[in-house]
């Protein structure tokens, strides 16, 4: 009796894919960077995390606090940096936790000597651009947008896609034929200008702009979800299963999905990198997120704008070169790992 250990398609796959050092050390960096993203405002920010004043805690990181709360004599919300030296010098027992990186991404710093942009220092690591604000932390919070709207874009898109596909692909005829027609249709439908248009009417944000993107980008994966559907129902196995009073809800979801779900995973990647820099060039082009929020293709732009100050054209186009180079490297590893030809389910 043989004692080898049944294993699936997906796992040979996993293993195939974590054999391959570049993809996977750079979706483990990356995963790394996005995860740590989510607490840049514990570890970047301008207001404090914790202030202990006459024996009081307060925390301002979660709560707005007025600067005469600690007995400042500033208009609106405390100047926490400039607290916290204001309790060194009195030394009366009162304390300022502040983030290791004291800045926010929307703080003007005017008070630095001199005329923005400043020359990136020990203080402000990638200097500061042409309002005074901090070039690194711009980019890290720009970094968690530009990759949380790549991929709730692509979730949304792909969606939409394998939803359409799925049911082109398994009814087929008449009912295949009339709704490529208006696939085809809307594919006609100008993106850009209809960026252009809804920008001129609402401000866009975020999610907005999500909406947008996958309104235009799930006819792709339509066409490939359609193709797998029509070669996998061709198969014994959906014939045996129909033949056995499978539901068409069943034999869609059940059997013919999961074994057409290899171009959805191989692309995804890709059309990771085809979003960010799709907001990228919106935001470049002025119809993306609108200012001051920390975008990615605003500081481009803003590069572009000053070419000479080159802290502000070598940091953004030298983060933006290398998550995409990640996205890319990512993509590769899970292209020749889902390669048919390397795990098929025939053998």
């Amino acid at each position: 009796m043989s004692n080898e250990v049944s294993v699936s398609i997906f796992r040979k796959r996993l293993r195939k894919f974590k054999t391959l050092k570049r993809g996977y050390y750079s979706f483990l960096f990356l995963v790394a960077l996005y995860f740590v993203s989510f607490f840049s405002p514990l570890l970047m920010n301008n207001k404090a995390l914790i202030v202990h004043y006459d024996g009081k805690t307060y925390f301002p990181v979660f709560k707005y606090f007025p600067g005469k709360e600690f007995g400042q004599e500033v208009y609106g919300e405390a100047n926490y940096r400039l607290l916290r030296e204001t309790f060194k010098q009195e030394g009366r027992g009162n304390w300022v936790l502040m983030p290791p990186y004291p800045y926010s991404p929307y703080e003007h710093l005017l008070d630095l000597p001199g005329q923005p942009p400043h020359t990136p220092s020990a203080a402000h690591w990638f200097g500061t651009d042409t309002s005074g604000r901090d070039v690194f932390v711009r980019l890290a919070y720009g970094f968690t947008i530009s990759i949380t709207f790549a991929l709730v874009a692509l979730l949304l898109d792909y969606a939409i896609g394998i939803a359409v596909g799925s049911m082109l692909g398994y009814f087929g005829g008449k009912f295949d034929i009339t709704v490529q027609r208006f696939v085809e249709i809307w594919m006609a439908m100008p993106f850009l200008y209809t960026i252009m248009i809804v920008s001129s009417i609402v401000k866009p944000n975020l999610l907005l702009l999500v909406f947008l993107l996958a309104l235009f980008g799930w006819m792709g994966m339509t066409f490939y979800i359609r193709g797998e559907f029509y070669r996998e129902k061709a198969k014994d196995y959906v014939s045996a299963a129909i033949s056995m009073g499978a539901t068409d809800r069943a034999v869609i979801f059940k059997h013919i999905l999961p074994n057409a779900l290899t171009p959805v995973i191989s692309f995804a990647p890709f059309t990771v990198v085809g979003y960010i820099g799709a907001l990228v060039s919106l935001d470049y082009l002025g119809f993306g997120l609108p200012p001051p929020t920390p975008s990615w293709g605003q500081m481009v732009q803003q590069g572009m704008q000053n070419i000479f100050d080159w802290w502000l054209v070598f940091f953004p186009l030298g983060a933006l070169f290398v998550t995409l180079l990640l996205v890319v490297f990512i993509g590769e590893a899970v292209r020749e790992a889902f390669d048919p030809k390397v795990f098929s389910r025939l053998r």
